[in-house]
């Protein structure tokens, strides 16, 4: 090797770049870590546009344990800076994005369909949420630069045309959401409640809106959230301060009650609602994060002889979940880039947090740009 080429790969391992970085429960600081290395299977990724989640609110408040010196955030939106000597399909300089999930696509979990739960077995055991790594397992995506394992199984490229911000919901919000729809088995001409509508459960609003749900109410308090509401396709938004919910669907529905319930929020509050406002057979489609126990009261679980169905689901990943989601914003099914109500560049991600955890001004999501 040259003198020059030795010393090109000694700056390489030195450059730094700048991240939020978990301390300790209550701190997420701007603070600077290596490049990652790019190994055979991996794409290193220059990251034009990321967010915060509402995980990474979890973690910032130590409701979800991440080690100490992690990057957090699982949104990117980037060009591929350096590709792995064995990742093919791709180019350097090529807008792409990643899921939040990123399975290997080999694992058991990812064999059986379930790529959420890829790289969940340990031992003899197995652990929930395995395919979530970004800023859980491995470092995320609110940094200049992001290292995505597995690149041919997870980046899919950004259709000429779109900005960041029509993409930047695919990775995660987008993804959920649309997920909490499917896993209730929406049909045509169903009733759909969709319990709290931040981006989560706005995007699952418009996921039963794409799938057919004739009534779709939604339960909000925030009079912004209850307009984007209407806009995402609800035919009626509940307002929670004003009137008890279950009450006002069951009014709506004429005492039937809904097909499907779909819990975004992650309180006992709302599975609770989302359970008593069910039909005979219907689904509870849950996609909360649930920091504390939950409890299911035996009425309203019809002391268990209700025929109703609760499923779970994890953000969907992989590169044709997200090809598929960037060909539905392509199509202009769905507009997302109108989620983004506030701009910080990374240097103000401290900034950023301090606004989106305390849910100030109107935020719905953040656009953060290194």
């Amino acid at each position: 090797m040259s003198p020059a080429k030795a010393m090109e790969g000694v700056e390489e391992m030195d450059r730094l770049m700048k991240a939020a970085i978990f301390i300790e429960p209550g701190r997420i600081i701007l603070g600077e870590k290596p490049v990652p290395d790019v190994g055979p299977l991996d794409a290193l990724i220059r990251i034009t546009t990321t967010t915060i989640c509402g995980t990474d609110v979890h973690i910032l408040k130590g409701e979800y344990p991440v080690e100490k010196g992690l990057i957090v955030g699982h949104e990117p939106v980037g060009v591929i800076e350096k590709l792995g000597s064995a990742v093919t399909g791709y180019e350097e300089g090529q807008r792409v994005i990643a899921g939040a999930i990123t399975p290997s696509g080999t694992s058991y979990a990812s064999l059986c369909g379930f790529h959420a739960q890829c790289g969940g077995q340990h031992g003899h055991g197995w652990k929930a949420a395995g395919g979530w790594r970004f800023g859980n397992t491995i470092d995320g995506a609110q940094a200049e630069f992001l290292l995505v394992p597995d690149a041919m199984a997870n980046l899919a490229p950004i259709p000429d045309g779109l900005s960041d911000e029509q993409v930047l919901m695919c990775p995660d919000i987008m993804s959920t959401g649309f997920s909490g729809a499917e896993s209730g088995g929406i049909s045509i001409g169903d009733t759909v409640a969709v319990f709290a509508q931040g981006p989560i459960g706005l995007c699952a609003t418009a996921g039963a809106h794409m799938m057919g749900a004739t009534t779709i109410i939604g339960v909000e308090a925030v009079p912004a959230r209850m307009d984007m509401a209407r806009k995402m396709g609800a035919t009626h938004v509940v307002d929670f301060s004003k009137v008890d919910p279950v009450d006002e669907i069951l009014k709506i529905t004429g005492g039937r009650g809904v097909d499907v319930a779909i819990e975004a929020l992650g309180t006992q509050q709302t599975f609770e609602g989302a359970l008593r406002v069910l039909r005979p057979g219907g689904t509870l489609s849950s996609l909360g994060v649930y920091s504390a126990d939950l409890t299911i009261p035996l009425d309203t679980f019809s002391a268990g002889l209700g025929d109703n169905t609760i499923r779970t689901s994890l953000c969907p990943g992989g590169k044709e979940r997200m090809r598929r989601l960037l060909e539905t914003v392509e199509a202009g099914r769905v507009d997302t880039a109108q989620l983004v109500t506030h701009h910080y560049p990374l240097d103000a991600i401290e900034d950023a947090y301090e606004l989106f955890s305390n849910q100030r001004d109107g935020v719905l999501k953040v656009a953060i740009t290194p």
